[in-house]
């Protein structure tokens, strides 16, 4: 039996095909603009979180320019004070490199010779084996080693930038708010104004409860490294808490290299203690501090968080998986306040629908 067609709206085609045109090009201009969107991006984020500060001192009678100057020079101190300490520690680190050589080569003679004896490989081809391997990763060095140079390069240009992003949008709030105010009839401009005020509380909320849980768990991190006695344990640590940052992938980095250390260094127990610590404060770290810190503010649900992860690392890398969260819950926040797209803001939220309340029974009682 043929579908009947009479009554489809070929307005509905057009509109779908544009949609679909204007995603792929969206998704192909964030993909090749990455570096100069992502250090904008970030900007933005921090400049929000600094407009408080910024507006403190302005209510202190200190004028706009010099008000955000000392807060952007006074974050900069502080990151230098932070970026100095980890430095140095990490050549202390470096300093162990050719120990760390030993004990590994150590370890896979041990190795080698324990696959010898429990699975009959002739120890020879195990080391020929081997031998190919460091000449294919040799091989690709290179070309790594170049790509890193150019993202070396590249990274600290943006972090030139940056500073000079915030202050320029700090400087030109009240131009943005104005623009974006004149895009709007008046009749619009008290949903324009909730919608502003809800995104900037969010992001506020968001990034210091990020802060505070990244400080928690490189304490926790750093205190029960130091208890197994592993080196560099308040460095590791840090390390950790910054990965931690990275949603639902970064903790699990973060534990490779306390257990590489606590394995080449101390003990194979002791890298398993290392995994039952990092173990603990995830779990800390999920259910409470997660739960009470950050997911609070931008209250979107799991499955939207790490499709929106894995695709923001996917188009911008590392940086992508951090922004995805932030930009999601704008975008929540936007179709919470407009009434068409209500349903797409539903969907991105935590809140789950009792079965008895919603659709659920209508669609039982259709079926039956």
């Amino acid at each position: 039996m043929a579908i009947p067609t009479e009554n489809t709206n070929p307005t509905l085609h057009i509109k779908a095909a544009c949609l679909i045109v204007i995603l792929i090009g969206s998704a192909y201009i964030l993909f090749i603009g990455g570096s100069v969107i992502i250090p904008i991006l970030f900007s933005v984020l921090i400049a929000i979180l600094l407009n408080p500060s910024v507006n403190y001192l302005n209510r202190k009678g200190i004028p706009n320019v010099i008000s955000i100057l000392m807060v952007i020079l006074i974050t900069m101190l502080i990151l230098s004070i932070l970026v100095y300490f980890l430095v140095a520690q990490f050549s202390q680190l470096t300093e162990m490199l050719p120990e760390l050589k030993v004990q590994i080569q150590h370890m896979v003679t041990q190795s080698n010779q324990w696959i010898s004896q429990h699975f009959n490989i002739p120890l020879k081809r195990l080391q020929e084996w081997q031998t190919q391997s460091t000449k294919d990763i040799l091989k690709d060095t290179s070309g790594i080693i170049g790509t890193t140079i150019l993202n070396i390069s590249i990274t600290l240009t943006v972090i030139f930038l940056i500073p000079i992003y915030i202050f320029m949008m700090l400087f030109y709030k009240t131009l943005f708010i104005e623009f974006i105010g004149r895009l709007f009839t008046k009749e619009k401009h008290g949903s324009i104004a909730s919608i502003i005020h809800d995104t900037k509380t969010m992001i506020q909320s968001y990034l210091s409860g990020l802060l505070i849980e990244s400080l928690i768990v490189a304490t926790l991190n750093s205190i029960g490294l130091l208890i197994i006695g592993v080196d560099f344990a308040i460095l590791i640590g840090a390390i950790g808490g910054v990965l931690n940052i990275i949603p639902y992938i970064g903790g699990i980095v973060a534990v490779i290299i306390p257990m590489f250390i606590a394995l080449t260094t101390i003990s194979p127990a002791a890298a398993g203690w290392v995994l039952v610590v990092y173990l603990i404060v995830q779990f800390v770290d999920n259910n409470i501090l997660m739960h009470y810190i950050v997911s609070s503010k931008v209250k979107i649900n799991a499955l939207a968080s790490i499709i929106v992860v894995l695709t923001g690392g996917a188009i911008w890398g590392i940086p992508g998986m951090f922004l995805s969260i932030p930009l999601i819950a704008i975008f929540k926040i936007i179709f919470d306040h407009v009434d068409s797209l209500k349903p797409f803001g539903f969907l991105l939220g935590d809140t789950i629908p009792m079965q008895q309340n919603s659709f659920f029974k209508k669609l039982r009682t259709a079926k039956k």
